[in-house]
């Protein structure tokens, strides 16, 4: 156990007053905090700051200014640009001017619904430069859910580029911010329009404003000063993924946003200045947000912004090779992500070819990672694996293995250890603790560390439901356990707990044996509706390169399931698929099989990244129903 480790996670539960006040001090404050938490205020109260400041000018003002601060590398328009912290300093300082032109004002909002390119982060900056309000929207996100988060939001402006590439795919977005703004009621004054060469957009006026003929007409413009927000301000709005009905906005505060994000990259990404840190998400999400455009710029690391996937773009040695062009010291993806380079370069061969020089670890996140791929991934790459788990709530990780405090213990199947800042508990249906290795309801207790959230914009209500199961806790929505070694075991959504005749089942331990069975991809287990026994778990499976004609996958998966769990995990049904349902971030879309499964209405969410694969499966579910 790492001493280290402990006492940092000691003091912040019986000392958090002192604890945060120190970690404060590596933050550059308009007005110190005197104090780390007020009831009333939240964190940091009194004190004030500048979240683009701390990100941006301070690095250039201590003579850092030449220092790489981003790496915009995109495969798929074959660019890698660098800019450096006084590059970036003239960026976010032309477009808030252009900004300020256009009367955005402290407290105002700003929807960005851009792509993965350098102007999104300039756009994101510049808001916080200037204390409005973003709020990124995924670019290429379905016209209804961008109006919903528009009329929520109310923004003064829109951010938009005319195209985004997803794979070989050049999505237009204009006519989807077109059609967004005729489904909504409150009308930007504004459009602003990044052109891309792949797909022009024809431009309204006098709404909709080129970008770069903006930047033109304010070139000089003096550039405007770092707005003072007190640490309560926020910084921005994010919609979390799947949103139906009223909009949940997660508002994160610039003081505990600045201080945690700080905190975590010093101590468990091991991270500093000139360090060159990759998270291969997007902005649309949190990950994207916390670990893109902010965490990295925050210590005056170089952030690698990456316009590709995993595969295709052009093969699945495209990790590997951004991680050697660059210098890549710790590497951030998504299980999913390793799951379709494993599926696609079984033997690593990439991998082995290049190499991965400069780095020193992988940290997955964005769902929960099967052993099976941890135990590939470390054996190919000669690397530590650390899973870490935390939500759009958090925004930042809650529990992790704290690499950089010299924590290096690992579990396959576990997210860790409690992050510093964090009480969780494993709570039963009566809201009282369970004991080791008894599963419950994953809570931690209020009030939540800073940088997580302590308002929805617009929904009280919303935020109320999150502490309302189980006063003084925060529920949530995971299902998991602490086993006699303190690791914490998220095991799936709470919804993921089936009830199969009478016996609670974990499909995410079901998952776990069926990705350990060999040829198996990928996985997911749902449970459909059965008449007689309440329930019955479905497996979907994705069948490693090689394996796609093997007749016995599915009985040697069903046949592991029950050699562990006995009998009363009762999978009998196991269906061999092309690929699963998936959001753009790389989270299953359980939800969308499990209708498919009980013959329910569904339609094609506005989240998924293959709009293709659900028909696929229905027709694969009807032809094992005909066939049974």
């Amino acid at each position: 156990m790492s001493d280290a480790y402990t006492q940092a996670w000691q003091a912040s539960i019986s000392d958090p007053e002192g604890f945060w006040m120190e970690a404060s001090k590596a933050v550059a404050w308009a007005s110190p905090p005197a104090r780390a938490w007020d009831d009333a205020q939240g964190w940091f109260p009194g004190a004030s700051l500048n979240t683009a400041y701390n990100a941006i000018d301070r690095h250039v003002e201590a003579g850092r200014g030449d220092a790489a601060a981003v790496i915009y590398d995109s495969p798929v328009t074959g660019t890698v640009t660098t800019y450096s912290y006084a590059d970036l300093q003239n960026e976010v300082g032309r477009l808030a001017a252009a900004l300020v032109r256009l009367g955005v004002q402290k407290g105002d909002r700003v929807i960005i619904y851009m792509p993965m390119i350098p102007p999104t982060l300039f756009a994101m900056l510049a808001c916080a430069r200037l204390g409005a309000i973003h709020s990124v929207v995924f670019g290429g996100f379905a016209p209804l859910e961008l109006a919903k988060r528009i009329d929520d939001a109310k923004p003064r402006l829109v951010l938009s580029a005319s195209a985004g590439i997803e794979g070989s795919r050049v999505i237009a977005y204009k006519p989807m911010v077109d059609e967004a703004l005729k489904l909504a009621e409150h009308q930007p004054e504004h459009v602003v329009m990044f052109q891309r060469e792949q797909a022009v957009a024809e431009l309204q006026a006098p709404r909709d404003l080129d970008w770069t003929a903006l930047l033109a007409e304010v070139a000089g413009d003096p550039v405007p000063e770092a707005a003072v927000m007190a640490s309560e301000d926020p910084l921005y709005i994010l919609y979390t993924s799947g949103t139906t009905g009223t909009p949940k906005g997660v508002v994160r505060e610039n003081g505990g946003h600045a201080v945690a994000l700080t905190w975590s990259m010093a101590n468990i990404y091991g991270i500093g200045a000139g360090d060159v840190f990759w998270a291969a998400s997007d902005v649309g999400w949190v990950v994207g947000h916390s670990y893109i455009a902010y965490a990295p710029l925050l210590v005056g690391a170089t952030t690698v912004l990456f316009e590709g996937k995993p595969i295709g773009t052009p093969d699945a040695g495209t990790f590997w090779r951004i991680i050697d062009r660059h210098g890549v010291k710790a590497f951030f993806t998504a299980p999913t992500a390793i799951r379709a380079v494993r599926k696609e370069d079984p033997d690593a061969t990439f991998l082995k070819d290049i190499g991965t020089r400069d780095l020193g670890v992988i940290f997955l996140a964005g769902e929960r990672a099967d052993p099976d791929t941890i135990h590939w991934l470390e054996e190919k790459s000669g690397l530590p694996v650390i899973d870490h788990w935390w939500q759009t709530e958090l925004g930042w990780p809650g529990v992790a293995t704290c690499f950089a405090l010299g924590d290096t213990r690992r579990k396959a199947g576990s997210a860790g250890f409690p992050v510093p800042g964090y009480a969780f508990e494993i709570l039963g249906d009566d809201g009282k603790p369970v004991g080791p290795e008894q599963s419950g309801f994953v809570a931690v207790k209020a009030p939540l560390p800073p940088g997580a959230f302590r308002t929805l914009w617009n929904n009280k209500a919303g935020w109320d439901k999150n502490f309302a199961a189980f006063p003084g806790y925060y529920e949530t929505g995971d299902a998991g356990y602490i086993d006699a070694d303190g690791f914490v075991h998220i095991m799936g959504r709470t919804d993921d707990i089936i009830n199969v005749a009478g016996h609670r089942l974990s499909t995410g331990q079901m998952e776990q044996i069926v990705a350990a069975t060999e040829g198996v991809a990928e996985c997911a287990v749902i449970g459909a509706d059965d008449a007689i026994k309440g329930m019955n778990p479905v497996a979907f499976i994705v069948p490693r390169a090689g394996f796609d004609g093997d007749a016995t996958l599915t009985k040697r998966a069903i046949a592991a399931v029950r050699a562990e769990l006995g009998a009363v995990a009762a999978l009998k049904t196991a269906h061999i698929v092309a690929g699963l349902p998936k959001t753009r971030s790389g989270k299953i879309l359980r939800n969308l099989l499990r209708k498919i499964c009980n013959g329910d209405e569904w339609t094609v969410p506005a989240t998924i990244d293959d709009p293709n694969t659900p028909a696929a499966i229905a027709a694969v579910v009807a032809a094992d129903a005909a066939h049974a």
